[in-house]
């Protein structure tokens, strides 16, 4: 009489945890977390800001629309500063990551820019009686939107990666010429919209509202690039493995 084998037990898989989560997957929780910790300081420190000033003696609430303005509109300044950086450095190391960095920050400025004149169109409707006007500051702003709109433009129209890659670096270093005047334009022609302020030409309590979301939106900024550069590096990796496998049997075939 044959012996009976006993019988199998199977275990139940272990309980997730964070022992178990896949290495792939951690960058993007990492990720998130910083997105509404930034978002959450930006609601936070705008919330305080308005709230502790008082109304402007000529445009009342409506100036603290420059808490949010003004903020956006010098990361956006930052960002094409990091397009310019890595545009370089992708044309100096051809390394993908320096590429991924400048789009990013292309992507997140051209957003930013389109804000930045969506809200000087809310506070220009109520204080010059239009919502645009060909003043310096909005025209240069316009052109800064559109070069890299045409950025972007321009990677989405380019197959080949790589190619895309090198023009778009070009148009990032070249497109950079426009921010400094951009931000000289109040100064060097005669314009609607006032000069930059300084810390002596501005009530301590707005200063600070404008200091405190500055570093706020700044922390918004760096959560979006570092999104969208993981995001792009995943892309890149998902089109190659792609290219991989759709090459693979022409490969074999060749082999053989």
């Amino acid at each position: 009489m044959a012996a009976t084998q006993p019988p199998v037990t199977t275990l139940p898989p272990p309980p997730a945890s964070r022992a178990t989560v896949p290495a792939a997957d951690r960058p993007s929780r990492r990720l998130a977390r910083l997105g509404w910790a930034a978002l959450g300081l930006f609601a936070l420190t705008n919330a305080w800001a308005v709230a502790a000033s008082e109304p402007d003696r000529m445009m009342g609430h409506l100036q603290k629309i420059m808490y949010a303005h003004v903020p956006t509109a010098w990361s956006a300044f930052v960002a094409f500063f990091l397009v310019f950086v890595a545009s370089i450095a992708y044309l100096w190391t051809r390394r993908d990551r320096w590429d991924h960095l400048a789009l990013a920050s292309a992507e997140v400025g051209t957003l930013l820019t389109a804000i930045t004149l969506v809200l000087g169109s809310i506070w220009g409707k109520p204080t010059w009686g239009v919502w645009w006007t060909w003043d310096p500051r909005l025209t240069t702003t316009a052109i800064m939107l559109m070069i890299y709109a045409g950025y972007l433009a321009l990677r989405a129209f380019v197959d080949e990666r790589e190619r895309a890659a090198r023009w778009a670096a070009v148009v990032g270093i070249l497109g950079f010429v426009n921010v400094p005047i951009v931000y000289m334009s109040v100064r060097w022609w005669r314009t609607l919209h006032q000069v930059q302020s300084s810390p002596r030409s501005m009530d301590s309590t707005y200063l600070v509202g404008l200091l405190v979301n500055s570093i706020a939106i700044l922390f918004v900024l760096a959560w979006l690039i570092a999104a969208r550069a993981e995001a792009a590096r995943l892309e890149a990796e998902a089109e190659t493995l792609a290219e991989h496998r759709a090459l693979g049997p022409l490969a074999g075939e060749r082999r053989a």
